[in-house]
């Protein structure tokens, strides 16, 4: 626990992280500050070295709307199953639109640098981290070293995003400068990006990166054109877990999205059929959150989708060589 506690303050300070080896970690979304928060007992038995928020970790159009957002996340904070994990494993994440502003808000929202002051809080950002002179939250860490070296680059999709559109875009200049940046200086094995929003998945009910045609393509040319290998997309929005796989024109390899969503709550209905990308029967509509093993010996990823007793409901295996290697 005592090595834990340092690492955690560690990268707190810096925007990466060398050293400590990740083997295994945990993810997921959508999140009722309000609610009971049984999910963590069943993440904190898989023994993940590493939790990642893919947004809404609170919500702020619901649930106590005379209290402001700070104080939401501070109900979060308090809550003694959500306890488990912070004291289990360092916490890191991105936001969405619920715990940015509210529902489907992008670069609009008057109230934004005021978000990301709170979320920051909650993160426990202290005053020398990159993010607080950023037009967002977006970040990036790296564990290990050498051949074992996993690269988490978590994107903001809502501090800088347009309305939906086919030259609409996502991300903003400043971000997108970085963003190539951090792909090209890259070494790691394996980089994991991390979007609030689905990038593989086309349903229309949802937000998703296929309506932004111009931005979807652009990040796809600096995945080709830096060359970088072992691309894996994690996301969360849309209140069920999948997993999706396309091959693009602009990579050498195939995109995988794992996604899961949500924490707190479900949906078991809506987009069941919609995505042509889904692989297989992965998709599933309860409280759920995301496990990925590295395995390093054999070069695979493992990505497993638990329901709120930690009981599997999907298991998807990913080759490294599948992913350029």
């Amino acid at each position: 626990m005592k090595n834990w506690v340092s690492f955690s303050l560690l990268f707190l300070v810096a925007t990466t992280v060398f050293g400590q080896q990740i083997d295994r970690f945990a993810f997921g979304s959508c999140n009722f500050q309000f609610a009971k928060q049984n999910i963590w007992k069943s993440v904190v038995a898989k023994d993940p070295q590493l939790w990642v928020w893919l947004g809404d970790i609170i919500y702020n159009d619901i649930g106590g709307k005379r209290k402001s957002m700070g104080e939401k996340y501070a109900q979060l904070s308090a809550n003694s199953n959500y306890n488990l994990l912070k004291e289990k494993c360092p916490t890191i994440g991105t936001w969405d639109d619920h715990d940015f502003g509210s529902n489907d808000i992008g670069m609009h929202y008057p109230l934004k640098e005021e978000s990301k002051g709170i979320f920051l809080k909650f993160f426990g950002a202290d005053a020398d981290d990159s993010r607080w002179k950023r037009d967002g939250v977006y970040t990036s860490f790296e564990y290990g070293s050498g051949e074992q070296k996993v690269k988490f680059i978590l994107l903001d999709t809502r501090y800088n995003r347009e309305d939906p559109g086919p030259e609409s875009d996502m991300l903003g200049e400043n971000q997108w400068n970085w963003l190539e940046d951090e792909l090209k200086n890259s070494d790691a094995k394996i980089n994991i990006i991390g979007s609030s929003i689905q990038f593989v998945a086309t349903v229309p009910s949802f937000e998703n990166w296929d309506k932004f045609p111009k931005s979807q393509e652009r990040l796809l040319e600096l995945i080709g054109k830096t060359g970088v290998k072992g691309v894996v997309f994690i996301s969360g929005d849309v209140h069920f877990a999948e997993t999706s796989k396309r091959k693009y024109d602009q990579v050498s390899y195939p995109i995988y999205d794992l996604t899961s969503s949500g924490l707190t709550h479900g949906n078991n209905v809506m987009g069941l059929n919609k995505n042509p990308y889904r692989v297989n029967s992965s998709r599933y509509g309860r409280h759920n959150f995301g496990f990925v093993e590295l395995d390093w010996k054999d070069q695979k990823l493992i990505f497993t989708e638990f329901n709120q007793r930690g009981k599997a409901k999907y298991k998807q295996e990913i080759k490294f060589s599948e992913l350029g290697w």
